[in-house]
């Protein structure tokens, strides 16, 4: 960074970092333990809709490479779009392996990243939900409780939480979000500019 940087307030940007998609599961022990907040095994990777038959192939590669995992037992990984035009490429678990969802989404960014569609990457999340929802959801129940995404934004190498409210229209649980950036602020890169901490309707991992 030059001194007419500095001068300017300017910041060098933070290199994407993967790795730090692997502090998931600490986090989620701690978010659990103080708010009650458990994973759902769902989880999904955006990124720019891309068109062009290099992406087919990677596409093609990484869906085979993920559902050739002997250990999976949901649904097969889904590529999907939502209401914005972006692509979403979504990975389902049993919610008690985190640790398998997390490296989907690596294993989804890595194989991106070696095909030249780094630009396109946009974020990954992992989805969590109160634990009374949760033990709902285990015996047949609606559930219905609040929903949590921690989202991993992938050329800032930091994380946001994002609450939304239950029940029509788009509004988010901001007190919420703030309460779980002061608990994981130990195991997670916690974004520190919270005008980057957009919204995600509708993403399906979530």
């Amino acid at each position: 960074m030059g001194l007419l940087d500095i001068l300017l307030g300017r910041t060098k940007p933070v290199a994407p970092d993967l790795d730090q998609l692997f502090a998931l599961p600490s986090a989620a022990v701690t978010l659990e333990a103080a708010a009650g907040f458990r994973a759902t095994g769902r989880g999904a990777v955006c990124f720019a809709t891309v068109e062009g038959g290099a992406f087919e192939q990677t596409h093609r590669e990484v869906q085979a490479l993920l559902d050739a995992d002997a250990e999976r037992t949901g649904p097969p990984v889904e590529l999907t779009q939502d209401a914005y035009g972006y692509s979403w490429l979504v990975s389902r678990r049993a919610p008690d392996q985190l640790s398998a969802l997390v490296n989907d989404l690596h294993a989804v960014n890595s194989a991106m990243e070696v095909n030249g569609f780094g630009p396109q990457l946009l974020c990954s999340l992992a989805g969590f939900e109160d634990g009374e929802a949760a033990e709902a959801a285990e015996v047949g129940g609606a559930g219905g409780g609040r929903r949590l995404a921690l989202v991993y934004l992938y050329k800032r190498g930091t994380f946001f939480p994002f609450a939304p409210l239950a029940g029509d229209g788009q509004r988010r649980d901001s007190a919420l979000e703030l309460q779980v950036r002061s608990m994981l602020g130990n195991d997670l890169r916690i974004e520190q500019d919270l005008s980057r901490w957009f919204p995600v309707w509708g993403a399906p991992g979530l």
